[in-house]
């Protein structure tokens, strides 16, 4: 699965998942893994491509860091046998939706070039 940030204009940005291989989930153990839980956007659009592939046993979403936005978002988007793995929960994003302090940018370097400020 393959989803990253489209900016829009310095604020505003959009996920695009653009690819996905995935056997059939039927009665199967889900394991996503984001390295960095921001707005929890690009897990929750994952999931959903990933619905067409059958419906888990259990789902399991892994992430370092996260903001506790992201986490109260997926709340709402996963179904009940969902268990969120997550090393430390920062309070807060900052304008443009990265965790603050978080990790950078580096979720970004690892699809394309540096995003200019």
């Amino acid at each position: 699965i393959s989803a990253y940030r489209h900016h829009l204009n310095s604020k505003d940005f959009e996920i695009i998942v653009e690819y996905i291989a995935s056997p059939n989930l039927e009665n199967k153990t889900l394991v996503l893994v984001d390295p960095m839980l921001a707005t929890g956007q690009s897990l929750a659009l994952t999931y959903e491509a990933l619905k067409s592939h059958g419906t888990p046993k259990q789902i399991h979403l892994l992430s370092v860091i996260g903001a506790q936005t992201g986490v109260d978002y997926i709340k709402d988007k996963f179904p009940e046998n969902t268990h969120l793995w997550i090393a430390a929960i920062d309070k807060t994003l900052n304008d443009k939706g990265y965790i603050v302090p978080g990790l950078g940018d580096a979720g970004d370097l690892a699809f394309g070039s540096k995003l200019k400020n």
